[in-house]
Protein backbone atom coordinates (compact mmCIF):
# COMPACT_ATOMS: atom_id res chain seq x y z
CA UNK A 1 0.00 0.00 0.00
CA UNK A 2 2.29 2.68 1.04
CA UNK A 3 4.05 1.49 -2.23
CA UNK A 4 1.12 2.13 -3.61
CA UNK A 5 0.80 5.52 -2.13
CA UNK A 6 4.43 6.01 -3.72
CA UNK A 7 3.45 5.11 -7.01
CA UNK A 8 0.12 7.16 -6.76
CA UNK A 9 2.22 10.06 -5.50
CA UNK A 10 4.90 9.37 -8.29
CA UNK A 11 1.96 9.09 -10.42
CA UNK A 12 0.32 12.56 -8.96
CA UNK A 13 3.71 14.26 -9.68
CA UNK A 14 3.74 13.02 -12.93
CA UNK A 15 0.33 14.39 -13.52
CA UNK A 16 1.40 18.29 -11.88
CA UNK A 17 4.26 18.62 -14.03
CA UNK A 18 2.04 19.84 -17.30
CA UNK A 19 -0.55 21.14 -14.81
CA UNK A 20 2.75 23.43 -13.80
CA UNK A 21 4.00 24.48 -17.40
CA UNK A 22 0.24 25.71 -18.60
CA UNK A 23 0.54 29.33 -16.96
CA UNK A 24 3.99 29.53 -19.09
CA UNK A 25 2.30 28.94 -21.74
CA UNK A 26 0.02 31.15 -21.21
CA UNK A 27 2.73 34.14 -20.21
CA UNK A 28 4.07 33.78 -24.24
CA UNK A 29 0.72 35.15 -25.44
CA UNK A 30 1.03 39.04 -26.32
CA UNK A 31 -1.28 41.13 -24.39
CA UNK A 32 -3.73 42.53 -26.59
CA UNK A 33 -4.27 45.32 -24.37
CA UNK A 34 -1.63 48.58 -24.91
CA UNK A 35 0.17 49.20 -21.97
CA UNK A 36 -0.50 51.61 -19.80
CA UNK A 37 1.22 55.40 -20.24
CA UNK A 38 2.14 54.35 -24.47
CA UNK A 39 0.58 56.58 -27.33
CA UNK A 40 -2.19 55.40 -29.19
CA UNK A 41 -1.94 52.86 -32.36
CA UNK A 42 -2.00 54.97 -35.24
CA UNK A 43 -4.42 53.93 -37.70
CA UNK A 44 -3.89 54.40 -41.77
CA UNK A 45 -4.01 57.46 -43.40
CA UNK A 46 -6.79 58.36 -45.70
CA UNK A 47 -6.05 58.60 -49.43
CA UNK A 48 -5.98 61.88 -51.58
CA UNK A 49 -9.05 62.38 -53.41
CA UNK A 50 -8.15 62.05 -57.38
CA UNK A 51 -7.57 65.33 -58.65
CA UNK A 52 -9.69 66.60 -61.38
CA UNK A 53 -9.20 66.31 -64.62
CA UNK A 54 -8.09 70.20 -66.60
CA UNK A 55 -10.46 72.25 -68.05
CA UNK A 56 -10.60 72.18 -71.78
CA UNK A 57 -8.87 75.22 -73.65
CA UNK A 58 -10.91 77.73 -75.10
CA UNK A 59 -11.05 76.79 -79.11
CA UNK A 60 -9.01 80.02 -79.78
CA UNK A 61 -6.04 78.91 -77.44
CA UNK A 62 -6.65 75.02 -78.79
CA UNK A 63 -5.90 76.74 -82.40
CA UNK A 64 -3.45 78.94 -81.78
CA UNK A 65 -1.50 75.07 -79.84
CA UNK A 66 -2.38 73.61 -83.07
CA UNK A 67 -0.83 76.19 -85.37
CA UNK A 68 2.30 75.27 -87.09
CA UNK A 69 5.51 77.77 -85.87
CA UNK A 70 7.03 79.56 -88.09
CA UNK A 71 10.62 78.39 -88.71
CA UNK A 72 13.37 80.60 -87.01
CA UNK A 73 14.81 81.10 -90.43
CA UNK A 74 11.62 82.44 -91.79
CA UNK A 75 11.72 85.41 -89.02
CA UNK A 76 14.69 86.48 -90.07
CA UNK A 77 13.86 86.89 -93.66
CA UNK A 78 10.32 88.68 -92.35
CA UNK A 79 12.39 91.33 -89.92
CA UNK A 80 14.64 91.85 -93.45
CA UNK A 81 11.01 92.61 -95.43
CA UNK A 82 11.28 96.34 -94.34
CA UNK A 83 14.53 96.99 -95.87
CA UNK A 84 14.15 95.12 -98.77
CA UNK A 85 10.90 96.98 -99.37
CA UNK A 86 12.71 100.13 -99.08
CA UNK A 87 15.77 99.41 -100.90
CA UNK A 88 13.18 98.21 -103.72
CA UNK A 89 11.26 101.42 -103.73
CA UNK A 90 14.46 103.29 -103.57
CA UNK A 91 15.71 102.04 -106.74
CA UNK A 92 12.37 102.42 -108.62
CA UNK A 93 12.52 106.17 -107.39
CA UNK A 94 13.85 108.16 -110.10
CA UNK A 95 16.78 110.53 -108.36
CA UNK A 96 16.16 114.17 -108.98
CA UNK A 97 18.73 115.53 -111.34
CA UNK A 98 21.64 117.34 -109.04
CA UNK A 99 21.70 120.93 -110.46
CA UNK A 100 25.38 121.84 -111.66
CA UNK A 101 27.27 124.57 -113.21
CA UNK A 102 26.22 128.16 -111.95
CA UNK A 103 22.52 126.43 -110.33
CA UNK A 104 24.21 124.10 -108.39
CA UNK A 105 26.85 126.56 -107.26
CA UNK A 106 24.19 128.76 -105.98
CA UNK A 107 22.26 126.40 -104.76
CA UNK A 108 24.99 126.29 -101.69
CA UNK A 109 25.15 129.78 -101.77
CA UNK A 110 21.78 130.52 -101.23
CA UNK A 111 22.18 129.51 -97.92
CA UNK A 112 23.12 133.17 -96.72
CA UNK A 113 20.13 134.36 -98.23
CA UNK A 114 17.47 131.29 -96.92
CA UNK A 115 16.58 133.29 -93.42
CA UNK A 116 15.31 136.20 -94.86
CA UNK A 117 13.81 134.93 -98.23
CA UNK A 118 12.82 131.55 -96.86
CA UNK A 119 14.57 128.06 -97.82
CA UNK A 120 12.14 127.66 -100.63
CA UNK A 121 11.91 130.94 -101.74
CA UNK A 122 8.84 131.88 -100.67
CA UNK A 123 9.87 134.78 -98.66
CA UNK A 124 9.65 135.91 -94.93
CA UNK A 125 11.20 139.33 -93.88
CA UNK A 126 12.92 139.52 -97.61
CA UNK A 127 10.20 139.47 -100.41
CA UNK A 128 9.27 136.10 -101.74
CA UNK A 129 11.28 134.71 -105.17
CA UNK A 130 8.94 131.81 -105.64
CA UNK A 131 5.42 132.55 -108.44
CA UNK A 132 7.54 133.91 -110.57
CA UNK A 133 8.30 137.26 -108.06
CA UNK A 134 11.72 137.73 -108.36
CA UNK A 135 10.80 137.83 -112.18
CA UNK A 136 8.80 140.27 -112.01
CA UNK A 137 10.78 142.83 -109.85
CA UNK A 138 13.88 141.82 -112.29
CA UNK A 139 13.03 141.61 -115.92
CA UNK A 140 17.09 141.97 -116.29
CA UNK A 141 19.19 139.59 -114.87
CA UNK A 142 21.65 142.22 -114.43
CA UNK A 143 19.55 144.96 -112.31
CA UNK A 144 19.10 141.59 -109.69
CA UNK A 145 22.82 141.29 -109.50
CA UNK A 146 23.32 144.67 -109.23
CA UNK A 147 21.13 145.24 -106.17
CA UNK A 148 22.32 141.76 -104.34
CA UNK A 149 26.15 143.11 -104.67
CA UNK A 150 25.11 146.94 -103.68
CA UNK A 151 22.10 146.36 -101.44
CA UNK A 152 20.05 148.94 -99.48
CA UNK A 153 22.63 150.80 -98.30
CA UNK A 154 24.93 151.36 -101.41
CA UNK A 155 20.69 152.46 -103.22
CA UNK A 156 19.65 154.76 -100.38
CA UNK A 157 23.24 156.19 -100.64
CA UNK A 158 22.74 156.78 -104.21
CA UNK A 159 19.01 158.57 -103.59
CA UNK A 160 17.47 155.62 -105.77
CA UNK A 161 14.06 154.86 -104.20
CA UNK A 162 12.94 152.31 -106.80
CA UNK A 163 15.09 149.11 -107.43
CA UNK A 164 14.37 146.79 -109.99
CA UNK A 165 10.92 147.44 -112.69
CA UNK A 166 9.62 150.82 -112.29
CA UNK A 167 6.83 149.45 -113.85
CA UNK A 168 6.22 146.43 -111.49
CA UNK A 169 3.08 144.96 -112.16
CA UNK A 170 1.51 144.81 -108.15
CA UNK A 171 3.34 147.42 -107.48
CA UNK A 172 6.74 148.58 -107.28
CA UNK A 173 9.68 147.40 -104.21
CA UNK A 174 11.02 150.40 -102.63
CA UNK A 175 14.62 150.34 -101.29
CA UNK A 176 14.95 149.19 -97.54
CA UNK A 177 10.93 148.86 -97.63
CA UNK A 178 11.34 145.35 -96.22
CA UNK A 179 14.40 145.49 -94.12
CA UNK A 180 18.46 145.57 -94.57
CA UNK A 181 19.53 143.54 -97.78
CA UNK A 182 22.94 143.28 -97.57
CA UNK A 183 25.42 144.12 -100.00
CA UNK A 184 26.88 140.62 -100.80
CA UNK A 185 29.21 142.41 -103.31
CA UNK A 186 32.03 143.13 -100.19
CA UNK A 187 31.08 139.45 -98.54
CA UNK A 188 31.15 137.02 -101.36
CA UNK A 189 32.97 136.54 -105.25
CA UNK A 190 31.17 138.10 -108.23
CA UNK A 191 30.63 134.33 -109.74
CA UNK A 192 28.97 133.76 -106.25
CA UNK A 193 26.40 136.37 -107.18
CA UNK A 194 25.96 135.47 -110.73
CA UNK A 195 25.47 131.79 -109.39
CA UNK A 196 23.33 132.37 -106.49
CA UNK A 197 21.21 134.92 -108.81
CA UNK A 198 20.97 132.40 -111.48
CA UNK A 199 19.11 129.82 -108.66
CA UNK A 200 16.72 132.29 -107.32
CA UNK A 201 15.47 133.08 -110.86
CA UNK A 202 15.43 129.29 -112.47
CA UNK A 203 14.85 126.96 -109.48
CA UNK A 204 13.04 129.17 -106.92
CA UNK A 205 11.45 131.59 -109.45
CA UNK A 206 10.57 129.31 -111.95
CA UNK A 207 11.77 130.82 -115.30
CA UNK A 208 12.04 128.34 -118.21
CA UNK A 209 15.05 128.25 -119.83
CA UNK A 210 13.60 126.55 -122.85
CA UNK A 211 11.31 129.57 -123.44
CA UNK A 212 11.98 132.45 -125.80
CA UNK A 213 11.52 135.09 -122.77
CA UNK A 214 14.39 133.63 -120.87
CA UNK A 215 16.80 131.21 -122.90
CA UNK A 216 19.34 134.12 -124.48
CA UNK A 217 19.46 134.75 -120.49
CA UNK A 218 20.28 131.59 -119.12
CA UNK A 219 22.33 130.34 -121.81
CA UNK A 220 24.31 133.18 -121.33
CA UNK A 221 24.48 133.49 -117.69
CA UNK A 222 23.05 130.49 -116.05
CA UNK A 223 24.23 127.25 -118.21
CA UNK A 224 26.75 124.89 -117.41
CA UNK A 225 28.44 126.79 -120.22
CA UNK A 226 27.47 130.05 -119.89
CA UNK A 227 30.25 131.57 -120.92
CA UNK A 228 29.31 135.14 -118.64
CA UNK A 229 29.88 133.21 -115.72
CA UNK A 230 33.11 130.92 -116.56
CA UNK A 231 34.65 134.76 -117.68
CA UNK A 232 33.55 136.30 -114.30
CA UNK A 233 34.70 132.82 -112.64
CA UNK A 234 38.33 133.01 -114.48
CA UNK A 235 38.17 136.64 -113.73
CA UNK A 236 38.53 137.57 -117.15
CA UNK A 237 35.48 140.04 -117.20
CA UNK A 238 35.10 142.47 -114.54
CA UNK A 239 31.28 143.21 -113.70
CA UNK A 240 31.99 146.39 -112.03
CA UNK A 241 33.07 147.86 -116.05
CA UNK A 242 30.76 150.34 -117.44
CA UNK A 243 30.92 149.02 -120.97
CA UNK A 244 28.46 146.53 -122.92
CA UNK A 245 30.02 143.36 -123.53
CA UNK A 246 29.38 140.97 -126.30
CA UNK A 247 29.76 136.97 -125.67
CA UNK A 248 29.27 134.25 -128.03
CA UNK A 249 26.41 132.12 -127.47
CA UNK A 250 27.31 128.40 -126.97
CA UNK A 251 24.25 127.55 -128.97
CA UNK A 252 25.60 130.00 -131.77
CA UNK A 253 24.93 133.75 -132.07
CA UNK A 254 26.18 136.48 -129.50
CA UNK A 255 24.38 138.34 -127.18
CA UNK A 256 25.55 141.84 -124.95
CA UNK A 257 25.02 141.91 -121.79
CA UNK A 258 23.96 145.19 -119.61
CA UNK A 259 27.02 146.38 -117.88
CA UNK A 260 26.40 146.13 -114.31
CA UNK A 261 29.07 148.76 -113.00
CA UNK A 262 30.37 149.92 -110.13
CA UNK A 263 27.62 151.85 -108.34
CA UNK A 264 23.96 151.73 -108.16
CA UNK A 265 21.68 152.32 -110.57
CA UNK A 266 17.80 152.22 -111.62
CA UNK A 267 16.67 149.16 -113.26
CA UNK A 268 14.77 149.04 -116.43
CA UNK A 269 11.47 147.37 -117.70
CA UNK A 270 10.75 145.42 -120.92
CA UNK A 271 11.51 147.51 -123.43
CA UNK A 272 8.49 146.59 -124.90
CA UNK A 273 5.35 144.10 -123.39
CA UNK A 274 6.27 141.25 -124.26
CA UNK A 275 9.41 141.57 -125.10
CA UNK A 276 12.67 139.26 -124.09
CA UNK A 277 13.42 140.53 -120.71
CA UNK A 278 16.69 138.57 -120.56
CA UNK A 279 20.13 139.33 -120.41
CA UNK A 280 20.20 141.17 -124.36
CA UNK A 281 19.73 144.88 -125.18
CA UNK A 282 21.08 144.08 -128.65
CA UNK A 283 21.75 141.24 -130.59
CA UNK A 284 24.35 140.49 -133.46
Amino acid sequence: MGKGDDAGDAGAAGDATPTEKAPVAAASTPATTPASGGPPARGAMPEPPAPEPPKPDPPYVAAEKARRKAPIWAMAVLSLLPVWGFMYVRALTESPAEATGPIGVGEEVFSNCASCHGADGGGGVGYPFSGAEVLDTFPYIEDQIRYVTFGTEGYNAAGIEIYGNPQREGGVHTTGSRGVMPAFGSQISASDIVAVVCYERYTLGGADPTSEEFADEYEAWCSEEAPVYIAIENEEYDVSTGEPETFALPGGGEVTIIPVGDAPSEGLPPAVPGDVPGAAIGET
